[in-house]
């Protein structure tokens, strides 16, 4: 897509209102503590891509209506209109390219848009508004399944989600990776961080009517069922990922198994929805 974008809107981006796109407050790079306790700086311009996937993920998946985009029925908001917000202040249409083109998980998709919006940017998943067109391929078939589903998550979770199930936890749907992370072809659809893997079994639930799909970016996404839950009997195995991989039961009496996996780190505080 290079040369696709050339509108060039920049000013300053306010930390304030997009914290969440940020590890440290006022806009300030973030700095790292090196083997000798120096204060050591990542680079600039690292940092602020960082930051503007950060905030691309929030206002495209989640804040887009809440901040008055335009956002049409497949997702798309026109970038021009985005990079007017105060957020993105700071920001030109090539940095979002090159964050868009650079991104590993392939979050975000970019279309040149028609003369009276110009280019268009969504966000390829992971969205808790309602996106009734966003462009994602039914899986009808077992045959269509790939051969593994698998979700990731953390231990503070576990023991929930071994009783009531995964849940899509206030967006549209449940993530499933291809496989674990680092495994050949395995884009995104789990945080490399995680700490147990739940493995799916696919053709059961597609039989009980839960329909999966297919995103742009290659992640497997699923609604569950009316409640917004795979519920456990859909688990085929589970695994801890973390200090090392090990089969964990899933009789439904975790207390032990999870009382001996890792502290929980505030970074594993959150789900593993990519």
């Amino acid at each position: 897509m290079g040369g696709l974008l050339r509108l060039g809107r920049r000013g300053r981006c306010d930390a304030s209102e997009l914290d969440f796109a940020m590890n440290s407050r006022g806009g300030r790079r973030q700095e790292t503590t090196g083997s000798r306790g120096r204060r050591a700086h990542r680079p600039r311009g690292q940092d602020q891509d960082v930051q503007l996937s950060k905030a691309l993920s929030y206002v495209l998946r989640h804040g887009a209506l809440k901040l008055g985009l335009p956002m049409r029925a497949d997702g798309f908001v026109p970038l021009g209109t985005l990079l007017q917000l105060p957020q993105f202040h700071g920001f030109s249409a090539e940095d979002v390219q090159r964050v868009v083109d650079t991104n590993e998980k392939q979050r975000f998709a970019l279309q040149p848009g028609d003369p009276g919006t110009g280019p268009l940017i969504r966000a390829n998943q992971g969205h808790s508004l309602q996106v009734p067109e966003l462009e994602l391929m039914p899986l009808e078939t077992p045959q269509a399944l790939p051969l593994r589903l698998v979700h990731g998550t953390f231990w503070q979770h576990w023991p929930s989600i071994l009783l009531n199930g995964l849940s899509c936890r206030g967006r549209t749907h449940i993530h499933l990776a291809l496989g674990l992370p680092g495994d050949p072809g395995v884009i995104s659809g789990m945080r490399p961080n995680c700490e147990v893997a739940v493995f799916i079994d696919g053709p059961r639930a597609l039989a009980d009517g839960i329909p999966f799909f297919r995103s742009a970016n290659g992640v497997i996404l699923t609604p569950g069922n009316a409640d917004g839950f795979l519920l456990p009997k859909y688990f085929k195995e589970a695994l801890q990922l973390r200090p090392t991989r090990k089969s964990l039961s899933l009789a439904g009496n975790e207390e032990t198994e999870y009382q001996s996996g890792p502290k929980h780190s505030s970074r594993g505080s959150r789900m593993t929805q990519q």
